[in-house]
């Protein structure tokens, strides 16, 4: 399938990685003359770059900051940071950069019911994204649509946009990487769930961090989403140009004034979505419905829950896919209890904002922390949290950065490191049986990092599967 706007221009896709190659394969079926440029020059890179190749692609390894001369159009992987030398020598040269989402965007075909593109319930934030876009797609899949959580989760973008069959609406999760490339986006409602440092050394700034996450709610139609407890994500509504009549609203975990969602009694309360917000609520279940109902995920909840009301979802359907709904793994998963001491999988909490969230879930705990900081500092996390403490055991390159913020604002928590040098089962066995003996009955062992994994392990899914695997080897050793 060709397209006259992608037909002969000359494109080169920056990165050969899982969306550059669904972007030089969508590109190539347009009838673009598509050029595939990538640093690396690996084993694996060459399989891949064979691949494309043998479509008519043309792949450029170990060259990724020259441009081809000619180039019309650089479609970019979302990790480019915007100071790369072929971004510099495209702005020199005027060509556009677009990232996958932006091509996307501009490749939307209209449902045959109403001429117009499925709409996008677009979702961003520092944490909780791809848990609150399943929770939207699990909601709008029970009242009745085809539909796909989509973006930097689950199905590519492209491919969702051009599927053969097309989808009602997409629950799209969108990372401050895929929006600073994404100029024209206009979804149809969207929310930013928090705002905390994270991929600074990508963005340059906090300031700008935030600027890319704001792009979500350009041109929003119906609804702007954003988090009552977290202040900066409602002034990125107010600076955002919405169309007319486009409705700021607010979710929390308190009771709802009008406009906003909240709690009341337990049960999750719409003041938003009803004929008289200002006498009325529409109750959209209760927090039990929502799986696990630490108080973090009851606010992903509700901003699932307002997307889907913003796009005219019915309560009961809010509630049907709420219990429907499953997390993924290493996101605060429960993973077994052993001599009445539950151990909890958190290992997706990879910097301190997730971390925070967890620990305000539990006590007692017997927190297991550390790895890579990212040049986080740890200070305000400990404070906020060491009430809730009963003992720490630090892992990782990085454990000092925590253990000089236990000293400072938790001095009576017992702190445990793990031994250093020892990487992957090893390690996690004797970090869950070092837990287990400073654990009492009715604690919590909470596995919530704060840090990256990969000066230990693979990534954060072996983490958080090794943790899982030492807990059963203790619960088969201790006979419970």
């Amino acid at each position: 399938m060709t397209n006259p706007e992608f037909s002969n221009l000359p494109v080169v896709v920056a990165g050969l990685g899982v969306s550059g190659i669904s972007a030089a394969r969508v590109l190539n079926g347009l009838g673009a003359s598509v050029t595939v440029v990538d640093g690396g020059s690996g084993e694996g890179l060459r399989a891949r770059a064979a691949e494309l190749e043998a479509l008519g692609v043309t792949v450029r390894l170990g060259d990724g900051a020259s441009l081809p001369e000619g180039t019309g159009l650089i479609v970019t992987s979302p990790g480019w940071a915007p100071d790369s030398p072929l971004f510099a020598a495209a702005a020199a040269a005027g060509v556009p950069v677009w990232g996958d989402v932006e091509l996307a965007w501009r490749l939307r075909k209209p449902l045959p019911a109403t001429g117009e593109p499925a709409p996008w319930l677009a979702v961003t934030g520092t944490n909780g994204k791809t848990t609150t876009v399943q929770m939207l797609a699990s909601i709008l899949s029970a009242a009745g649509n085809r539909t796909a959580a989509v973006g930097n989760v689950g199905v590519s973008v492209l491919d969702a946009v051009l599927a053969e069959e097309p989808y009602d609406v997409l629950a799209v999760e969108l990372s401050s990487y895929q929006l600073h490339w994404a100029p024209s986006l206009r979804p149809y409602s969207a929310a930013v769930l928090n705002l905390a440092p994270d991929h600074l050394d990508w963005h340059g700034s906090m300031e700008a961090y935030a600027a890319d996450k704001g792009r979500i709610y350009e041109g929003n139609v119906v609804a702007c989403v954003y988090n009552l407890a977290d202040p900066a994500t409602e002034a990125l509504v107010m600076e955002a140009d919405v169309e007319e009549g486009c409705r700021a609203i607010g979710f929390g975990l308190g009771a709802p004034s009008p406009s906003n969602f909240g709690v009341v009694d337990g049960l999750l309360v719409d003041r938003a979505f009803v004929e008289d917000r200002a006498k009325s609520a529409a109750e959209l279940g209760s927090v039990e419905d929502v799986n696990p109902p630490a108080p973090h995920n009851i606010a992903n909840a509700l901003a699932a829950a307002a997307l889907a009301r913003a796009y005219g979802v019915d309560p009961k359907a809010v509630r049907e896919g709420l219990r429907a709904f499953r997390p993924d793994a290493h996101r605060i998963a429960e993973v077994g209890t052993v001599r009445e001491v539950t151990y909890i999988d958190d290992s997706k909490a990879t910097n301190t904002h997730a971390a925070a969230a967890s620990l305000a879930a539990y006590r007692p705990i017997v927190w297991i922390a550390g790895g890579l900081a990212k040049g986080a500092t740890f200070d305000d996390l400990v404070q906020g949290a060491a009430e809730r403490l009963r003992a720490v055991v630090l892992i990782g390159q990085d454990r000092a950065l925590i253990r000089a913020a236990l000293e400072r604002h938790a001095p009576d928590v017992p702190v445990i490191e793990a031994a250093e040098g020892q990487t992957g089962a090893v390690a996690m066995t004797e970090v869950v049986r070092t837990a287990a003996s400073l654990a009492r009955s009715g604690d919590t062992v909470l596995l919530a990092p704060a840090c990256a994994s990969m000066d230990m392990f693979t990534n954060y899914g072996e983490r958080g599967d090794l943790f899982a695997a030492a807990v059963r080897e203790l619960a088969n050793t201790s006979g419970s």
